[in-house]
């Protein structure tokens, strides 16, 4: 990625000051309803705890918290903390840790609160009120970006000047604040106390008698992010962060290589650091993950049909997980991820097509006696029972018969999906931003057409037509899903403008929106990977509620961009999505990105591989 010196560094800040000296808002005059911070009060969960600039000390010495107020602290006995804040049209803070004592001190965790607005009240609130915090703990070079989640006017950053910044946690992100939150950023200078590994390795400060450590922070606005990532002053130019095993990065003047597929960490001139990631080729690493699928995630133990299902498996223990009553275990729903990633396969001649087409008319019959109803209602798994039928499910389960009419040629799959994709309209399905939809009706209409049923096909693009206007008509007033707002809204909202081909203002418009999502993060993980920060939770066995980096439906933003012709970034958030798998295939459906999550330590892959096989089924799908 290159970088623009002679963009302006920053201009325009009004900051607004709590009592004790802390920021309350930054505001430009461009965007002047948004205060880029969380906001006491309104967001219900944010309180002067995690004021920006409060923070906490794990030390030889015990631990101890200050508050964010500027002036000295003593958050242990013999060390203190003293803030300073200079505002202006730039805001330069720094924070001075100081040994008072007469013995060395060993600081192995130093937290500051950044509490920056990343939530979804709504879909309208935001992309007028809300940011995406794109945080970057490089060492010396660090820094984090806010981006209007519109994608539209200046951004904010905070850059580190003196210093370094090793590793970033979450708080204040668990079941009570829930999945419309991102929770409370916190910075770390080291959190080597709580996770040593995590970021490659955190370090120990140990400070003598009369010695301190300064962390130096200058925030403001930056007309662009092109801008903003040139006043971060980058050490080196990284154009690139992956590439397959035995081929050579180029990070700064130095060429990274590997023979071993997984990330690996570089050191940066100026003591920094980075990650990339080195894959084993595609058709290798899919025929590895078939053979996986079809010996962990079967439920062999039972008769058939049921015994062609496929289902979550814990690596740690080598057992496959039941539902247990939670929608995101069950052997229906995402889990179609692994049947269509054996389609993909097959359609290629990869893999043992014996195997393969035994697996996959079980599964099909396993779907028709359970996942799908006469009248083409898709159900969420075998056992779980549901008040309402889960739309999100339809286009997977039609895409599936679709393929398999591809296949194998039998007729009836073809009419199911085509009655599944009926059914989901005939229940709402146009008032909802369905993942891989507008995909699936293009597919099933000209399977129709090729099979001289034109009428029906007509009807699914009409219907396909009517979907794109009605979202093109709403703007920023997108009704709801699961979140109130989200990546894996966006996406599909461009993917539906796209193939509909009629609304190019609309298209340009969500372009914007999902771009936003992914940060310019020089980090295999983060660049341009789309946000999320429940997936962990709600499908992983660890259940830590915080940010995923990569997650599976991040492809979804490339799957849109190969639509609208930007294949390069879409080939690498699809090739950065392989560091969910290791160099035998096994899989991680979460990998939780924080050194932490409320305390808890992570920047770790969950046991579970469960629904991480859409990136593979997607790439192949889309090219």
């Amino acid at each position: 990625m290159a970088y623009d010196t002679d963009q302006p560094e920053a201009s325009h800040m009004i900051a607004s000051f709590h009592e004790d000296g802390s920021p309350l808002r930054f505001t430009h005059p461009d965007l002047p309803g948004h205060p880029f911070l969380l906001q006491e009060g309104a967001d219900r969960w944010h309180t002067p705890a995690h004021r920006w600039g409060s923070g906490f000390a794990i030390t030889s010495r015990g631990a101890g918290r200050w508050s964010a107020a500027s002036g000295r602290h003593e958050p242990v006995p013999g060390l203190t903390l003293t803030i300073t804040r200079s505002p202006g049209d730039t805001l330069t803070e720094t924070y001075t840790w100081t040994n008072t004592g007469d013995r060395e001190i060993t600081l192995g965790s130093l937290a500051i609160s950044l509490p920056l607005r990343d939530v979804y009240d709504s879909a309208e609130d935001s992309l007028t009120r809300a940011c995406h915090a794109h945080v970057w703990t490089g060492g010396a070079w660090s820094w984090v970006l806010a981006q209007p989640m519109s994608g539209e006017g200046p951004v904010l950053g905070t850059i580190v000047r003196g210093g370094a910044l090793w590793a970033y946690s979450i708080e204040s992100r668990n079941i009570g604040s829930g999945s419309n939150v991102r929770g409370h950023i916190l910075l770390h200078v080291t959190d080597h106390a709580r996770n040593p590994e995590a970021f490659g390795g955190q370090p120990e400060l140990a400070l003598e008698p009369g010695r301190c450590y300064s962390l130096r922070l200058e925030t403001g606005f930056h007309p662009t992010t092109e801008a903003f990532l040139a006043a971060t002053r980058p050490p080196v130019t990284i154009e690139h962060l992956v590439a397959e095993t035995g081929a050579s990065l180029r990070i700064g003047d130095r060429d990274i290589t590997s023979a071993e597929h997984g990330v690996v960490h570089v050191d940066l001139p100026g003591g920094s650091r980075t990650a990339v990631l080195f894959h084993t080729p595609r058709r290798e690493l899919v025929e590895r993950r078939v053979a996986r699928i079809l010996a962990d995630h079967r439920p062999l133990h039972l008769d058939a049909p049921e015994r062609h299902a496929f289902v979550p498996y814990d690596n740690a223990t080598g057992l496959t997980q039941p539902a247990n009553g939670w929608g995101d275990w069950t052997d229906g729903a995402e889990r179609l991820a692994m049947p269509t990633l054996l389609q993909q396969a097959r359609l290629r001649g990869w893999g043992e097509a014996g195997a393969i087409d035994r697996a996959l008319h079980g599964w099909s019959a396993f779907a028709r006696k359970w996942l799908v109803t006469g009248d083409g209602t898709v159900r969420r798994g075998s056992h779980f029972t549901e008040g309402a039928p889960r739309l999100y499910n339809f286009p997977w389960l039609a895409h599936f018969f679709a393929d398999q009419f591809k296949l194998y040629g039998e007729a009836a799959d073809l009419d199911l999906a085509a009655s599944i994709i009926e059914r989901a309209y005939d229940l709402g399905a146009i008032d909802h931003l369905l993942l891989g939809f507008p995909e699936a009706i293009r597919q099933v209409a000209g399977q129709l057409d090729e099979n001289d049923q034109a009428a029906r096909a007509d009807a699914l693009r009409e219907r396909l037509a009517k979907h794109a206007a009605h979202f093109a008509h709403l703007g920023t007033a997108l009704p709801s899903h699961e979140v109130n707002y989200e990546q894996s809204m966006v996406a599909p909202l461009v993917s539906l403008l796209a193939l509909d081909g009629g609304r190019p203002e609309a298209l340009k418009r969500s372009l914007r929106w999902l771009r936003a999502f992914g940060g310019p993060q020089p980090h295999v993980r983060l660049r341009d990977i789309g946000i999320r920060h429940w997936d962990g939770f709600w499908f992983g066995r660890e259940r830590l509620y915080g940010d995923v980096f990569p997650h599976y439906w991040s492809v979804l933003t490339a799957v849109a961009l190969t639509q609208v012709g930007e294949t390069e970034t879409a080939e690498a958030v699809f090739r950065a999505n392989l560091a969910a798998y290791t160099a035998d295939a096994a899989a991680t459906c979460a990998f939780v990105m924080p050194s932490c999550v409320e305390g808890i330590p992570a920047h770790r892959p969950d046991p579970l591989a469960n629904d991480q096989d859409w990136a593979l089924t997607l790439w192949l799908r889309s090219t």
